[in-house]
């Protein structure tokens, strides 16, 4: 394998990746779990922006593949624009994932009282 044909490697997966998000938005969406354990309700993830997001992933992976190839920099920019469009649509999951590790999943009357440093059962 030549040292010019990392890119194209890069961009077959990079563009397998987005192509594999896409398929996850537009998709069936049985999979998940049966019962909910959290408190609060989950912020659903929004399909459209899913599938933009995946879209504009595999611009990337084709202008990494695509190297010296007269569109190259439209390819990127509008790679860039559909990813951040799509992390736009989805910024109240992304907020949640963020911000909410796991004080919704706790309960407060087991979990240990914190005096100074220790922490007592």
């Amino acid at each position: 394998m030549r040292i010019e044909d990392i890119p194209i490697v890069l961009g077959g997966l990079v563009l397998a990746v987005g192509a594999a998000i896409v398929w996850d938005a537009w998709g069936p969406q049985t999979f998940g779990p049966m019962r909910d354990r959290r408190r609060r309700e989950r912020a659903d993830v929004n399909r459209t922006g899913e599938a933009i997001a995946g879209f504009g992933i595999a611009l990337l992976g084709v202008a990494l593949i695509g190297r010296d190839w007269r569109y190259e920099t439209p390819t990127v920019i509008a790679g860039t624009i559909c990813v951040i469009i799509g992390a736009l649509k989805n910024r109240k999951y992304f907020w949640e994932s963020f911000m909410f590790r796991g004080a919704a999943r706790r309960n407060k009357d087991t979990m240990p009282k914190k005096i100074g440093r220790l922490r007592i059962r």
